[in-house]
């Protein structure tokens, strides 16, 4: 009789002999991926902007895609509606209010030496009311003339920048690059958009696969809450100033109004450039206080408008990003790799501290932080 056959033994799985294994292909693999996403960026910095804002619109117009697909509506066909929508709004803002900020920036710089004189006298004539109310010795004539010349000489520098910060990087192959590839990317990225999320998600090591999917979750909702509530938030403020700015009079309001309202994503940034800038402009403008004051009331009701209602009410505690921890991730971002990293800034943000809060939670957990000998309470 012939023996019977018997299945040839089956190896362990590689897991199974080294059980770090695993463990270091994990963490070679996040380095890897970290090393090369850093040297990516410092590589193609200067082509990936038109990705990086095309990505941004995706996400941002992923939500009425979808709602647009839940009617019915192929989503090609949605993604291409919701582009030349994006699309018409940015061609009316080119056609009428560009051009017309560009006017205002002329004027201001024609009238910027007048300016400065004018609050020389300003400053001058301030510091004489002062020595008349409070005594000569408050306010001698040195210091007169040092605050007068240092006021005009820094109204002077602030606004000689405009030209270097509006114009500096717009170079034409740039903004036709912006223009004609931008949109086209934003189309192709909107579409696919949940075929490259399920993708992502394909590739999620399984262990881990509920972990990764709810701090995507978490993610996705502090960063969509944060970019929605500021795009909100710097609309109405951008709308309130301009407006405020040109009823109290106060010339090149709208230009004013605009960037302190664009700036106040930047927490503190915009509120200071907004307030110093128009002040300035109102010392020089008007010949009295009551014009300055209207200003200045203008920049408080402004200030509280945008601190007990437009934020509570778009952003309140949704968003889990300190004012520190956005200033300090915007500064980097842009240091590191310029107007690219200034919009990679907050995603990247947004990211670390929901990993930072979840790796807390995991260590306030356990044992490295409970101590295991110390006595349990026993329940009542």
């Amino acid at each position: 009789m012939t023996e019977p056959l018997t299945k040839a033994p089956v190896p362990p799985p590689l897991y199974a002999v080294l059980p770090n294994a695993a463990r270091t292909q994990r963490i070679a693999l996040l380095a890897g991926l970290a090393i090369a996403a850093w040297l990516g960026l410092k590589l193609f910095s200067p082509i990936l902007l038109p990705f990086v804002i095309a990505g941004v619109i995706a996400y941002v117009l992923d939500p009425p895609a979808s709602r647009l697909t839940r009617l019915g509506i192929a989503r090609g066909f949605a993604a291409l509606l919701l582009i030349l929508a994006l699309m018409l709004v940015g061609l009316f803002v080119a056609l009428l209010i560009y051009p017309l900020i560009l006017s205002q920036i002329g004027l201001l710089l024609g009238r910027l030496p007048l300016y400065a004189l004018q609050l020389q006298a300003w400053a001058q004539h301030s510091m004489s009311r002062l020595a008349e109310n409070f005594g000569p010795g408050l306010a001698d004539q040195n210091l007169r003339d040092l605050v007068s010349n240092q006021a005009a000489a820094m109204l002077s520098y602030a606004l000689s920048a405009l030209p270097g910060l509006i114009g500096g990087g717009v170079a034409v192959f740039n903004v036709l690059l912006l223009v004609v590839v931008t949109p086209v990317l934003g189309f192709y990225l909107l579409r696919d958009w949940p075929r490259m999320v399920a993708t992502v998600d394909s590739w999620t090591p399984r262990r881990y696969v509920k972990a990764v999917r709810a701090q995507a979750r978490e993610v996705d909702r502090v960063l969509s809450a944060w970019v929605r509530g500021q795009a909100l938030c710097c609309i109405i403020l951008a709308l309130f100033y301009i407006i405020a700015l040109q009823l109290v009079r106060l010339e090149f309001g709208l230009i004013i109004g605009l960037t302190a309202g664009l700036l106040s994503f930047i927490p503190y940034v915009g509120s200071i450039t907004g307030g110093v800038t128009s002040l300035a402009l109102a010392a020089a403008q008007f010949p009295d206080w009551r014009g300055v004051s209207l200003v200045a009331l203008v920049l408080v009701i402004g200030h509280a408008l945008k601190s007990y209602v437009i934020y509570p009410r778009y952003l309140g505690d949704r968003v889990e990003l300190p004012a520190v921890w956005v200033i300090f991730a915007l500064f980097a971002g842009g240091l590191a790799f310029g107007f690219l990293g200034v919009l990679l800034a907050v995603p990247m943000a947004a990211t670390i501290g929901v990993l930072c809060r979840f790796w807390l939670r995991r260590y306030l957990g356990s044992p490295l932080y409970v101590d295991p000998e110390a006595p349990r309470e026993t329940p009542p």
